[in-house]
């Protein structure tokens, strides 16, 4: 099942500017959350603050009812968040397969010595770890690209391959920066597709993105950031017909 995330009255600054500034946001278990705003409004600061790549000035942010805004990401990553970053991050001499594998780090059980001697219990798992890789290679559509080196793939590709990777360590929130940011038409109708698929296996989301359309159709709800600060949060419809929303950021209403 999915996590359930809350955010209260988070802020940041940077040099005394806010780019977050007492930001409330409550994701559901299961739920699609989309923060969507103009470029400067914060979005990727409140991102990072969730993911641990930035600590918060004030606030909190809890994860099913665990603080966690003091914890490393490292162990945030064990307790169940995924990230997908903006810009494609991969390990350069390792195959695809090999940079999946590596999101199931935070799963895994063994002990040094049993990694370093290589006992039975350490292969037993490393198989299933690189069982779990196909499946995910597979789910993003990339699997004939397994064995290439990761750094050679195209961009779009480079893009599934961070999720496929987030997805072998078994999250249960996913943080996804603008993940359909320089794909092309039909990449983004398989990404929508997958996390329509995600959404209704029960794994809690929060998406940021600069596609309106693409968050609309997919969001279950939909908070708007301005200055760092939060100006609308309700349903794809409520949202697309405020008036504050049209204002600050779509110009007219989106259908």
């Amino acid at each position: 099942m999915g996590a359930a995330l809350r955010v209260t009255g988070a802020s940041r600054s940077f040099g005394g500017v806010y780019a977050v500034r007492e930001v409330d946001l409550t994701v559901e278990p299961g739920e699609l959350r989309a923060v969507i705003g103009p470029n400067g409004a914060g979005k990727s600061t409140l991102f990072a603050l969730i993911g641990g790549q930035l600590a918060v000035d004030s606030g909190t942010v809890v994860l099913d009812g665990r603080r966690i805004d003091r914890l490393a990401v490292h162990r945030r990553g064990k307790l169940g968040i995924g990230v997908v970053f903006q810009a494609a991050r991969i390990f350069p001499g390792m195959t695809a397969l090999e940079n999946v594998m590596v999101g199931a780090h935070g799963t895994t059980r063994a002990g040094f010595v049993t990694a370093a001697l290589r006992l039975p219990r350490f292969r037993a798992e490393e198989r299933a770890i690189e069982a779990r890789a196909w499946e995910c290679l597979a789910r993003t559509g990339i699997e004939e690209w397994a064995d290439r080196p990761a750094e050679t793939l195209p961009l779009g590709q480079q893009r599934a391959l961070q999720l496929a990777r987030a997805l072998c360590g078994r999250p249960r929130l996913l943080l996804l920066d603008e993940p359909a940011s320089g794909l092309r038409s039909g990449e983004r109708k398989r990404l929508a597709a997958l996390l329509g698929e995600l959404r209704r296996e029960g794994l809690t989301m929060l998406l940021i993105e600069h596609d309106v359309g693409f968050v609309m159709r997919l969001a279950d709800r939909v908070t708007v950031l301005d200055l760092g600060r939060v100006i609308a949060d309700g349903t794809p419809e409520q949202v697309r017909a405020d008036s504050t929303v049209i204002d600050a950021y779509l110009g007219e209403a989106v259908t």
